[in-house]
């Protein structure tokens, strides 16, 4: 996993879109956005997943393969994935093959995209604000766990009243 600040460029989107220089994101900073990260490798790391799955009150996953000729209406997809939007449960993805980008808002309102690749998971708090998007290479199989039924629900920005939005702000001290 490696995080910085997105260059704010309308190209497309898959691309890295670092700025230059770099402006490094250190897991300690994603913490404070409420963003939480895992390496999980081998049998080892499946022996974590599950511990942190038991932790987190995990009770349901599915594995989701987001690739042209394997996720119905991709084009589609990938778009409403790289809105900006919401969601009123953690979303929780571990990555199993493949590449791709979460990006989420820091405090001041600013992209951080996060590359993540197998072996990288994460959790975003419910709330934050932030989009996905896979990389060039246009494939990634991740796992999804879900709390209770598996549901994916957006709300796309703006949401500022959102009960959700609200406690995540007051839980970052925004």
């Amino acid at each position: 996993m490696r995080a910085y600040y997105y260059n704010d460029s309308q190209e497309d989107p898959r691309e890295a879109h670092e700025l230059n220089p770099s402006v490094p994101v250190t897991l300690d900073e994603l913490k404070e956005t409420g963003v939480l990260y895992w390496r999980l490798d081998g049998e080892e790391g499946g022996q974590q997943l599950e511990k942190i799955a038991e932790e987190r009150e995990y009770k349901n996953r599915d594995i989701v393969t987001i690739a042209p000729g394997k996720l119905p209406n991709y084009e589609e997809k990938i778009k409403t994935f790289f809105e900006e939007h919401l969601h009123e449960d953690e979303e929780i993805r571990y990555i199993l093959e493949g590449s791709g980008y979460f990006d989420i808002r820091d405090p001041n309102d600013k992209w951080i995209r996060i590359a993540m690749e197998a072996g990288d998971m994460i959790v975003l708090p419910a709330g934050i604000y932030h989009r996905f998007c896979s990389d060039t290479k246009n494939f990634i199989v991740a796992m999804r766990l879900f709390k209770e039924e598996p549901k994916w629900t957006a709300i796309n920005r703006p949401a500022e009243e959102n009960p959700y939005r609200l406690e995540y702000l007051k839980s970052i001290h925004v």
